[in-house]
């Protein structure tokens, strides 16, 4: 079937990286059913190369790890994944790289794992189905709902003409926010470097200096890059001795780094150790129910009072199901009189709280079996030191600690608590926009680095290379320099001249460099308070601010309140983003079938 006049439908997806290329690769498995043989083209539209896109492409510095392991990592659906569409099963990333499962590969081997995925992929559309890439920005879309899309490129003076658009952009750029544009100006003034929130494969590091202190904001994954950069990066290795301890060897032209955050402390080591036996019975406390309603309150939900204690429920129940079932001689009850007891409080109102909290107390005599979100979530509270030498002793501590106990089976509550984080995570996306908070405390327990990137932080600590600033890290400009304080160490500061951002940036749909989305969202389309993109989140469509939804455009991905936890996921875990994928697949063939018959019939 064609268009009007033999036209052709077309579909144009903005950003062909893992979300884009997930699309896709859920049209090729529901054409067959819902498109027959009829004719479709397919543009994608990225500057970047298909597959990996700007995030994932091959071309980045060897020296970049995925922070999952090889055997997390699939693009593929399986028969967890609650959808309407086809299971096409296909390798995970170490299957296909033929890699030890625990290994953490390389980004350039996730590119080339994801560039192999879109060719897979377009090799099993429909023979009706063409895709052609343009490697150019797309700057504006216009059109009337009624119509076809125009598509502008950057650099093309005509669009391409479209009868759906899905926006698949990834993760975006971000205008500065007052903070940062006056850190800048003062940057300026005074001749100091300041490298604001950015990609920090993308970043420039040249101008910071060899041997010169540099203040980072931000422990998180961002920082692990830049600290790699940094020193092997600039020709400094690692020796191992024979109790294993690393050992830093300079090559003389790192800079000296001085870096916080506001818990002061790296996110918690990638666990070391498989599952064995019985898993937690999950969802149990926040499922299907519990969202359905959430969502039906007449007067909406706030995420603290009326979401966190739930997912705090079932958070509680994936640890002490493990800890009862797998390590019993650290318990004073049997299992099923707990798991009665603590399905009776519903540590929702203080009462509740206060029940459950004398439970465990009976019932896990060692505190540090008991699961305190509060306590992981703030590690350095009431901790103080009189100087910063003071501090890294007990930093390096906590570091080693944490290492050790998530290499260590004896404490396998904890991957129980991140089974249960991910699938909270899947009910969450259900929510739309929750706020920031949430991200941050899932990343820093469930998505942190490769337990080889601490040991290396230890080393730079202990060369010197690295230095710790503490909790509530806080930077001003003053005196012609950058100045960092903390809660850990109060009455002092380090000073420097160059302060690096090491975070991603936060892109509203405000402050966006994508001049696509900040246009249509000018033109109408509605936003969170959050400044993220609404969308049904029954397909992906594209809401306006009464709600509406537009019948040609949809989006996906991390800059709509419908982000899912990654565009790839673990097996077997359900991959809410795969779910999406599937839904906005199914409901565009659907529409470019019945528009192709309506215009054949007319």
């Amino acid at each position: 079937m064609s268009g009007a006049g033999g036209v052709r439908p077309s579909l144009v997806i903005v950003g062909a990286g893992p979300r884009g290329t997930g699309l896709l690769e859920r049209i090729a498995a529901n054409a067959p059913e819902l498109y027959a043989d009829s004719g479709l083209d397919v543009h994608l539209v990225d500057p970047y190369p298909p597959g990996g896109g700007r995030i994932w492409r091959e071309e980045q510095p060897p020296l970049l790890w995925m922070n999952s392991q090889a055997q997390d990592v699939t693009m593929f659906t399986d028969d967890t994944v609650d959808m309407a569409g086809p299971v096409r099963e296909g390798p995970t990333l170490h299957e296909w790289a033929e890699l030890d499962g625990r290994h953490f590969a390389d980004r350039q081997r996730q590119g080339a794992y994801l560039r192999w995925v879109y060719e897979r992929t377009v090799a099993a559309l429909p023979p009706g189905i063409r895709v052609r890439h343009h490697p150019h920005r797309a700057v504006r879309i216009g059109g009337p709902a009624e119509g076809r899309q125009q598509v502008w490129l950057e650099g093309r003076p005509r669009p391409l003409l479209a009868d759906l658009v899905v926006l698949t952009l990834g993760h975006l750029d971000a205008e500065l926010d007052q903070e940062q544009r006056e850190l800048a100006a003062y940057a300026r003034a005074h001749g100091l470097v300041h490298l604001p929130p950015d990609f920090t494969a993308d970043s420039d590091l040249s101008a910071l200096a060899p041997g010169e202190p540099v203040l980072v904001r931000g422990f998180g994954l961002a920082f692990v890059d830049l600290m790699v950069l940094l020193t092997e990066g600039r020709g400094g290795r690692y020796e191992s001795g024979p109790d294993g301890e690393l050992t830093y060897r300079a090559s003389g032209r790192e800079p000296v780094l001085h870096v916080g955050s506001r818990r002061g402390v790296p996110y918690h080591s990638k666990i070391g150790y498989d599952w064995t036996g019985e898993r937690p019975p999950l969802p149990r406390f926040f499922g299907p129910g519990e969202v359905d309603e959430l969502l039906a309150r007449p007067g909406g939900f706030d995420f603290r009072r009326d979401v966190w204690p739930l997912v705090e429920r079932e958070l509680g129940f994936a640890h002490y199901h493990r800890l009862f079932t797998a390590h019993p001689e650290r318990t004073a009850m049997p299992w099923t009189d707990f798991e009665q007891r603590y399905e009776k409080y519903s540590a929702v109102d203080g009462a509740g709280r206060a029940e459950l909290r004398a439970l465990v107390a009976a019932a896990v005599p060692d505190p540090a079996d008991r699961l305190d979100l509060t306590a992981l979530d703030h590690p350095l509270d009431g901790v103080r030191r009189p100087s910063y030498d003071a501090l890294q002793d007990g930093l390096r501590a906590h570091i080693e600690g944490d290492l050790a106990r998530r290499h260590d089976p004896a404490h396998s509550p904890d991957l129980a608590v991140f089974l249960g984080l991910l699938s909270v995570y899947g009910q969450l996306v259900r929510l739309g926009d929750i706020g920031p908070w949430w991200h941050g405390f899932f990343s820093y327990l469930a998505s942190g680095p490769p337990g080889p990137r601490l040991r290396q932080m230890l080393a730079l600590s202990r060369a010197g290379v690295l230095n710790f600033l503490g909790a509530g890290t806080t930077v001003t400009a003053a005196d012609g320099v950058f100045r960092a304080t903390s809660t850990t160490v109060p009455g002092r500061y380090v000073e420097a001249r160059a302060l690096v951002e090491a975070r991603l940036p936060h892109p509203t749909v405000e402050r966006t460099r994508d001049t696509l989305l900040r246009e249509l969202y000018a033109e109408g389309a509605a936003a969170t308070p959050e400044g993220l993109l609404a969308v049904d989140p029954a397909d992906g469509r594209v809401l306006d601010r009464s709600g509406a939804p537009h019948p040609r455009r949809f989006a996906l991905g991390p800059h709509t309140d419908a982000r899912g936890s990654g565009a790839f996921t673990r097996p077997r875990t359900g991959g809410p983003a795969f779910r999406q994928n599937d839904a906005t697949a199914r409901a565009a063939l659907a529409f470019l079938r019945d528009l192709s018959c309506r215009a054949t019939a007319a």
